[in-house]
Formats: structure tokens, C-alpha cells, sequence
């Protein structure tokens, strides 16, 4: 399988790819745990099967030292024993943040407050942007038939 497009061959969609790398690597500086934020990187991306994100937030998530038992158990978290309150927290806000187009009412007040019980400002701020971020890296990837398998971890940075 290939790509339908090189998102980094041509001029708009490169500088576009620059500024999406440079909110990325802003966030990665934040408060937010990173092992958070690769969990959330992975639950938006198995539900908008974009399978280039899932692989490469798995295998960065491994790199960095994720349990092969979290990460294989994102999809189920609900029903896992191995997440914290506030990765629960982060997980549903996730979901509910990427499944806007499915709710009148998008993210809830109460998963909101759930949230909110377990981050600052300044965490919940990360949050938001990573969830909003990953949700573009995804449609770009699926639009354009992005496959996956192939990612290494750190290939990009």
C-alpha cells in the first residue's frame, strides 16, 4: 500500500507538517506526564483509525519505556486495572474530544470536571492541544491512505 500523497513533497503541506512538529514538540515541554500523552495520542488514533498513528505512538510509547500491558490495553481502558484516575480522566476527555461530530453537546461537564479534578490549567491546556493535534495528524494520515508498520521510534525528531 502507498500513500495516496507525500504530505512532505509539496510546499503547502510541508510548512503546513512544520508548524503541526513545532506544536507537538511545544507540548512536549508542558507539565503534562508524557506517558499521558502518548496514551491519549494512541486512543485518538485507534478511533479514527489512522493505523500510522497507532504504530508510532506504540512504538514511542515502548521507547520510552510504556509496558507492552498499557499499551496493548488502551483500546480497554475502561475495563483495565492499570490506569490511573487521571489517565481515565484523559482518556475519556479524549474520547469525547474526538468524537465531537457524534454528540450535539461535545465534551461533557462532568467529564470535564473529571478532568479538571486531576490537571491544572496549565495541564488541562496540554491536554486539549494534544488531543486537538493528534486529531489532525490523523485525518491527514487516513486521508491520504497513510500506511503503517514501518515507523521507527524517533524517526522524526
Amino acid at each position: 500500500m502507498e500513500a495516496r500523497l507525500n504530505l512532505s513533497a509539496g510546499q503547502v503541506a510541508a510548512k503546513f507538517g512544520k508548524h503541526l512538529v513545532a506544536a507537538d514538540r511545544a507540548l512536549a515541554g508542558s507539565a503534562l506526564p508524557a506517558a499521558t500523552q502518548e496514551l491519549v495520542k494512541i486512543r485518538a488514533s485507534q478511533i479514527n483509525g489512522c493505523g500510522f498513528c497507532v504504530d508510532m505512538h506504540t512504538k514511542d510509547g515502548a521507547h520510552a519505556g510504556e509496558t507492552s500491558t498499557r499499551l496493548n490495553l488502551v483500546a480497554a481502558w475502561r475495563e483495565a486495572t492499570v490506569f490511573t484516575d487521571a489517565e481515565r480522566a484523559a482518556l475519556e476527555l479524549t474520547e469525547q474530544g474526538t468524537r465531537i461530530a457524534d454528540s450535539a453537546g461535545g465534551v461533557t461537564d462532568e467529564v470535564w470536571a473529571n478532568a479538571a479534578k486531576h490537571y491544572d490549567e496549565d495541564q488541562l491546556a496540554a491536554l486539549v492541544c494534544v488531543i486537538a493535534l493528534i486529531n489532525a495528524y490523523n485525518r491527514g494520515n487516513v486521508i491520504v491512505r497513510q500506511p503503517a508498520g514501518d515507523y521507527r521510534p524517533g524517526q522524526f525528531h
